[in-house]
């Protein structure tokens, strides 16, 4: 017996036995020798993009642990379903195809065809009867008939966002694939823009994604970053008057109602919709240029707690609820500052400097009144603040006309804040998330159609489920247009229907 391995003088051999006798298959109802009493396990590893020319190391990496676990059930006498795919759709392929000057739809073949190889090379041992690619028309016709469904509930809807505008791919692009205001592909600059798009309401979903973490085993520090990034927040709306003829009140949100004695200053998201109205003429051009600055900025750099505060004064003012009119702190300037995001709560706050850190040093920055309404037990509230109290404390200096809070704790201040606020008809309690819906469309040309026309009056027509799929056309010119529509907006014959016009736009790489 030899002493030394040689893989090379066996692997190829057995390897071309496994793929012969279909070694590796899971055998299911109607297969003859399918064994109802073995129980079933199924490993399911994530389908590479067929973007390039092979594999890179970071998938056989884990693609071998997954093996690992398949051949183990099987020996322990498991009917294990260990299949593999291909992520074909979507912007990776097309600009790989794009680099290469083919068609993708070229390229993909190619390219899956060297993965499949360098994976059975590998000896994975994958169900290859089981084999498919997202951008095959017997495949995604399932991906419509799921939008479809989600439409039909109400789960998928139009609507204009801002999102992340790519000038040089053309292209929207999820948060996911913006890195510090450059897309995660290419390191392209990247900007907010108002785009009407496809979203799906994943926000409807996002109590049960926080609750139902309770009822996975996953480490609780994943669950801590799970409940982070949906960031459920329990508080209150509040209108505060304009000083501004014919205009409606400003919503605020706000966790912490029971501070609103001490709100000294407003802060709305540069893409507020009252911004431009609320803006006086002589801070227009510093505010259109604070406001274009800020849409290249990644959600991210922008609620950096470490970042130096800007912003930049409306000149317009807003009216605190509680005080009267002629009290001289009723009148609190409105500002601008990127540390606010549209996408959570109204996109405007009230800023409340002696009880939390950013609006502090944001009124540091630009001297504005810092107003204590909070002490800790046993603390003189008179003290002057060297930094922002930001523990749950007792109120004071929190009585007017409207309501007293003084000497009330966090719990019950908030209680009857809110009471008077909704009797008042100024305000209700209210549930915010930072979880926002999906954006779930894109201006190119290789991915999924939507199964969808518009009529004549833009109304949204479902094709019926027996005419799906809906085929991507095939075309010569396949790059992003100058427009910002995808490329089959161009081709008008496919466009125009009997019963109306095809939604241009394709789905996400992720659709699939």
């Amino acid at each position: 017996m030899t002493q030394s391995y040689d893989p090379k003088s066996f692997e190829a051999s057995w390897q071309a036995h496994w793929l012969e006798h279909k070694t590796f298959r899971a055998h299911g109802p109607g297969d003859t020798d399918f064994d109802a009493s073995k129980s079933k396990y199924y490993v399911l590893d994530m389908f590479p993009y067929p973007s390039g020319a092979g594999l890179h190391v970071g998938h056989p990496i884990g693609y071998i642990g997954t093996d690992i676990i398949a051949r183990k059930k099987r020996m322990q006498g498991f009917n294990v379903l260990h299949p593999m795919g291909y992520d074909a759709f979507g912007l990776p392929a097309e600009q790989y195809a794009i680099q290469t000057g083919k068609h993708p739809s070229e390229t993909t073949e190619n390219n899956i065809a060297t993965f499949r190889a360098q994976m059975q090379n590998i000896g994975l041992s994958y169900d290859w009867d089981r084999e498919f690619a997202t951008c095959t028309p017997d495949y995604y016709r399932w991906t419509q008939w799921i939008f479809a469904r989600l439409y039909d509930r109400g789960l998928a809807y139009q609507t204009e966002v801002p999102v992340w505008w790519c000038e040089n791919l053309k292209t929207v692009l999820s948060n996911e694939e913006v890195i510090n205001g450059r897309s995660e592909r290419g390191d392209l600059l990247c900007i907010r823009r108002p785009l009407r798009q496809w979203m799906l309401k994943i926000t409807a979903y996002a109590d049960r994604l926080i609750d139902d973490l309770d009822l996975v085993e996953w480490p609780e520090s994943v669950k801590t970053m799970q409940r982070e990034w949906i960031g459920r927040s329990h508080g209150a709306e509040v209108d505060f008057r304009l000083e501004l003829e014919g205009a409606e009140a400003l919503t605020v949100f706000t966790t912490r109602p029971d501070t609103l004695h001490g709100a000294t200053f407003v802060v709305l998201s540069p893409e507020h919709p009252l911004v431009q109205a609320l803006t006086v003429a002589g801070q227009r051009d510093a505010v259109t240029a604070y406001a274009k600055e800020a849409q290249s900025k990644s959600d991210l750099e922008r609620t950096d707690l470490a970042k130096s505060k800007t912003g930049v004064f409306t000149g317009a003012y807003a009216l605190n609820p509680l005080l009267g009119a002629d009290d001289p702190a009723a009148r609190v300037p409105i500002w601008v500052a990127d540390y606010v995001l549209m996408g959570y709560g109204t996109g405007a706050i009230m800023s409340v400097p002696g009880h939390d850190t950013r609006d502090f040093e944001f009124a540091q920055a630009f001297d504005l009144p810092i107003r204590r309404v909070l002490h800790a037990p046993g603390e003189d509230p008179e003290a002057p603040l060297e930094e922002a109290y930001t523990g749950a404390g007792i109120l004071c200096h929190s009585s007017s006309d409207a309501v007293s809070l003084d000497g009330l704790k966090k719990e019950q201040a908030i209680e009857i804040i809110s009471d008077w606020l909704d009797a008042q008809g100024l305000g209700s309690k209210a549930v915010r998330f930072k979880l926002r819906d999906w954006v779930f469309a894109r201006q190119r040309y290789w991915g999924e159609p939507f199964p969808l026309t518009f009529d004549s009056q833009g109304d949204v027509q479902l094709m019926d489920d027996s005419e799906l799929p809906l085929e991507l056309p095939r075309v010569e010119t396949y790059q992003p247009t100058d427009t910002g529509e995808s490329p089959l907006a161009a081709i008008e014959d496919w466009v125009a229907t009997p019963k109306g016009r095809r939604e241009t736009d394709t789905m996400p790489n992720w659709a699939g």
